[in-house]
């Protein structure tokens, strides 16, 4: 049956003309250019990590998504920043927003730092050179782990103007860790960042079921996985070796390596021996209870980070937002306070920094972006980061980072 359009709904209209439809044409070409391509459909971390989970193997992927055990600590990371409420002021002349902080000396463009991160070379083939790269252009300072896959003095030579922090485990072998810590301050780096929080491995589970060693291996599994992922292959199997450029060699698995290099009889006059070594800054990382801030603190730290490893070691270890503020209160008028672990926004970061920290230490937030584009990721993730900080900034009615303070925020259910 046909239905004839009624005249009333047909009254008024008129057939549309070229010039009218002309200036509604905007076709969009995608860039020839692949990662060009797929970075164009990330508008957050979020969409970062998705396309990182295609990019890489399962095992590679896993071991930056996934954390301790049954990965608790890791789940209320996440919920307890979705626990922030903010409360906005209007009114407020936010035209030009300052989005700079001074850390540890210095004043940078974000009050955040990209945390350490071991075998970033199993991310992508280019490692820690494009990252510390990003960082620089981005105006953050870089923080090379003792577990990297490229040295010291390679990344210092990438871009000699970035400001880079230097990363430390106490290994077992305590001459070792005396010839990193030089090798650092010659090669200029004027932070040291002492990561206490790992006496023995933590037990993380996707890395013990996927089989992940350093460098990985081509067993019947990995083989299998070549014809998913032929680009990443292809790029670890054409470069130089994957390997710890503190260590000459290792074959076993990530947990086994932590067992071998990680000394568990570390105590606080391991720390008191490195401040006498260290003329720098010295950052404590890995604080997990009040006391502690204040002993370490007190043997001398210029910095203390809020952190349980991002959920990878202890699982249902204290919360880092949580813990944030007692910190602050306990030591944040004698040393700089900063908290990582669940950061994936820059709303994480302007509510962290409302509740009293110095800055944030980003991780998977920029390997998302390693894994999915390269340096361009990085540059990506970094991008994505600080377009949220400002405009949460300014949604907030606030023009200057410095202003925030615990009026601006406050945890719902607290």
């Amino acid at each position: 049956m046909v239905r004839l359009i009624p005249p009333d709904v047909l009254a008024g209209r008129q057939v549309p003309r070229w010039h009218e439809i002309r200036p509604l044409l905007n076709p969009q070409f995608p860039p020839l250019n692949p990662t060009r391509r797929r970075l164009q459909r990330a508008h957050s971390i979020a969409d970062l990590r998705r396309i990182a989970r295609g990019r890489v193997p399962r095992a590679v992927f896993d071991y930056v998504d996934g954390g301790a055990e049954r990965e608790v600590s890791l789940r209320r990371a996440r919920r307890q920043f979705d626990r922030v409420e903010f409360q906005p002021r209007v009114l407020r002349d936010v035209a030009r927003v300052d989005l700079s902080r001074e850390l540890l000396g210095e004043r940078h463009a974000l009050p955040l730092a990209l945390a350490p991160t071991g075998f970033t070379r199993m991310m992508h083939h280019a490692g820690e050179t494009v990252v510390a790269r990003a960082a620089a252009r981005a105006g953050v300072p870089y923080t090379l782990s003792t577990m990297g896959t490229t040295t010291p003095e390679e990344v210092a030579a990438v871009d000699p103007a970035g400001r880079r922090w230097f990363q430390l485990y106490l290994w077992r072998d305590r001459d070792a860790s005396r010839s990193l810590v030089r090798r650092a301050r010659e090669a200029g780096y004027d932070t040291l960042m002492l990561t206490v929080d790992t006496p023995v491995g933590g037990a993380r589970l996707r890395d013990a079921r996927n089989g992940l060693t350093i460098p990985p291996t081509l067993g019947l599994r990995t083989l299998a996985d070549m014809s998913l992922h032929p680009a990443w292959w292809l790029n670890v199997l054409t470069t130089r070796p994957i390997e710890f450029a503190s260590l000459t060699h290792w074959d076993g698995t990530v947990s086994e390596l932590v067992g071998h290099v990680f000394d568990p009889s570390a105590v606080l006059a391991d720390l008191e021996w490195l401040r006498a070594e260290w003329p720098g800054h010295l950052v404590v990382k890995g604080i997990q209870h009040v006391a502690d801030a204040r002993i370490v603190v007190d043997a001398g730290a210029d910095a203390v980070v809020v952190s349980n490893h991002g959920g990878r070691q202890l699982d249902r270890a204290p919360t880092p937002l949580s813990l944030l503020p007692d910190v602050v209160d306990a030591v944040g008028s004698r040393a700089e306070v900063y908290l990582d672990s669940g950061v994936l926004t820059g709303a994480d970061v302007v509510a962290a920094v409302a509740l009293g920290a110095r800055g944030v230490l980003i991780g998977r937030a920029y390997l998302y972006g390693l894994m999915a584009g390269g340096e361009a990721g990085v540059q990506a993730a970094l991008g994505i980061l600080e377009a949220e900080v400002r405009r949460t900034l300014q949604l907030l009615g606030v023009s200057r980072m410095d202003d925030l303070s615990g009026e601006h925020v406050r945890l719902r259910g607290a």
